[in-house]
């Protein structure tokens, strides 16, 4: 018996990553892994890869957690994965979904990070992200996320934000409902390479901290940056 698996991906001018990430979807005899794109507004050919790729492409507002809602909103499977543009599931993804969506449909899914880099800092920020994950149960969108579509909408789904949309739901899940994925989410180093891999990781602690501190998310979005 087939499963559907909604496949989220969320876009912004995302032609130079897009291509490689939907190539590199998961696969499982047992499960379907229909997708949408949802844009933000590209002005490069990402929808016309999404098109010629011949997945689902619906719009919104540019933003964070709003097309991630409209992207989920625009499915039906009972069960949603949500991934980054720059992230690429790495060998062994399907096998571990189909394990996870017939066993925990009252938990959370997260993958493993990595970095499409070979520079010591990419492995002291995925280290940070294990240890976050670990004791904080804080993993961040581009460790990707996989929930029964039930979970989800009993949640509350995605939030209009325009940042920390992924902290805000994965505190709302809660750390006893967050469970590790035995698969890499390869994930695209560019942000690191541009700020420096000790000064990107400040800021995002930085806006982090901030945020549970109470500062609006719309504050916090230009301390961010790109």
């Amino acid at each position: 018996m087939t499963t559907a698996v909604d496949i989220v991906i969320p876009t912004l001018n995302a032609g130079a990553s897009l291509g490689s990430a939907l190539a590199a979807r998961p696969a499982h005899p047992n499960l379907a892994f229909p997708t949408t794109i949802c844009d933000g507004g590209s002005r490069d050919d990402t929808v016309a890869i999404a098109r010629r790729a011949g997945v689902a492409v619906v719009t919104a507002a540019a933003g964070r957690g709003g097309p991630l809602a409209t992207g989920a909103a625009a499915g039906r499977a009972p069960w949603i994965l949500f991934l980054h543009a720059d992230t690429r599931l790495q060998s062994g993804a399907g096998n571990v979904i189909a394990r996870f969506v017939r066993s925990t449909a009252g938990k959370a899914g997260y993958f493993r990070l990595r970095f499409d880099s070979e520079e010591a800092g990419a492995r002291r920020v995925e280290r940070l992200a294990a240890w976050r994950c670990r004791s904080f149960g804080l993993p961040y969108g581009d460790q990707g996320l996989l929930m029964s579509r039930p979970h989800y909408e009993r949640l509350g789904g995605f939030r209009p934000l325009p940042l920390m949309e992924d902290v805000d739901l994965v505190r709302r899940i809660g750390r006893d409902n967050l469970v590790p994925l035995d698969a890499d989410a390869l994930t695209s180093a560019a942000r690191y390479r541009r700020d420096g891999w000790l000064l990107r990781p400040l800021r995002n602690l930085t806006c982090l901290t901030l945020y549970f501190a109470g500062v609006p998310p719309q504050t916090l979005r230009r301390l961010y940056g790109r």
